[in-house]
């Protein structure tokens, strides 16, 4: 397994009380981070960050869908940790499944609150405090879906595929200084978000990946890990396939 340095680095991770973002967790505690996790729902946290040490990992209760539940949530990870070098953007919900002529349009707003206003709530809350200390790695969770769009999942597919282009224009935005801004376009993983999802859509990802089988949460941590560290000073802008081999550009 390959090690980076976050010792004296502070990331927070939304989401980071289950799936993606708890593997993400206990990838930057291990590597010696201090983790701050956003999560609207506290008591969902797994087993893996429950066995944590609890002076490396702070939970804050934050729904990224409210930017003034972001800015209060920067101002209590502030007051703990003193700053924010590193943003993992991994909070996200599916919506459900169905043609765009039957899709409720409050569950179309929903998941574009959660997906992609989420994520610019939290990057525009950092941000600012990143370009003054000069130092700063935003990793945003998008998907394949936002790359090739999946039938039937038209919310997260154009929600992700927004999170993509926003990935895009903050990097170009903040090229001048040491932040790196990249986002991460996994397969799917078989977490909670599931359970959102119909089984005939379930199959239908799994027949898209040609390696027959579904990404584990570990090996996206993996690739989220050298994105969030300092190794990671020149890549910007940038979207890092890991589907299997299903996206291939």
């Amino acid at each position: 397994m390959n090690s980076y340095d976050f010792t004296d680095r502070v990331a927070v991770v939304t989401g980071g009380c289950n799936g993606i973002g708890a593997a993400v967790v206990e990838r930057l505690v291990q590597s010696g981070g201090r983790v701050i996790v956003w999560d609207m729902d506290l008591n969902s946290v797994e087993d893996r960050i429950k066995k944590l040490p609890g002076e490396q990992v702070t939970l804050v209760e934050t729904d990224v869908t409210r930017v003034e539940s972001v800015e209060a949530a920067l101002a209590e990870s502030e007051r703990v940790c003193g700053r924010v070098d590193v943003l993992v953007n991994s909070a996200g919900i599916a919506g459900p499944n169905g043609p765009v002529s039957d899709y409720p349009v409050d569950e179309w707003r929903k998941v574009m609150a959660v997906n992609l206003d989420g994520t610019f709530h939290c990057c525009r809350t950092v941000v600012p405090g990143m370009t003054e200390r000069g130092y700063g790695r935003i990793v945003n969770v998008a998907s394949v879906a936002g790359k090739e769009g999946n039938p039937n999942a038209s919310a997260y597919s154009a929600s992700k595929a927004a999170v993509i282009a926003l990935t895009k224009s903050l990097g170009k935005e903040l090229s001048a200084h040491d932040i790196a801004v990249n986002c991460i376009t996994p397969a799917a993983a078989r977490t909670r978000i599931f359970e959102q999802m119909s089984q005939e859509h379930i199959d239908f990802m799994l027949s898209k990946i040609p390696r027959a089988r579904f990404v584990t949460v570990e090996e996206i941590a993996s690739m989220v890990l050298w994105m969030a560290s300092a190794e990671n000073s020149f890549t910007t802008g940038a979207a890092f396939d890991i589907s299997g081999g299903r996206a291939t550009y």
